[in-house]
């Protein structure tokens, strides 16, 4: 799905309310939430690359940081394809 903001997933079925936004770079892959529940999440969480996500989660599961690491917000296949088929509406 797209909107003025760019390109995006419901992360959390249920919760139109929740997108996670995505993007290609030069280097890679990143993401960025919004919530119509909290607006400022955009502007306070910035792109995040997707290489930092697999470090966070990394550290989080050697550091035995209480609770799940959101993984599941940050599908990196859901991105891709979502990337993939704006590049080939593009070229059509």
């Amino acid at each position: 799905m797209r909107d003025d903001k760019g390109i995006f997933y419901h992360p959390i079925l249920g919760e139109k309310g929740l997108r996670m936004y995505v993007r290609l770079t030069a280097n890679e892959v990143e993401f960025r939430p919004y919530s119509d529940d909290d607006p400022s999440l955009w502007d306070e969480h910035g792109w995040v690359p997707y290489s930092a996500i697999l470090e966070a989660k990394r550290l989080h599961r050697e550091e035995n940081r209480k609770g799940a690491f959101p993984s599941h917000l940050y599908d990196i296949e859901i991105a891709i394809r979502l990337l993939r088929d704006a590049i080939e509406d593009e070229v059509e």
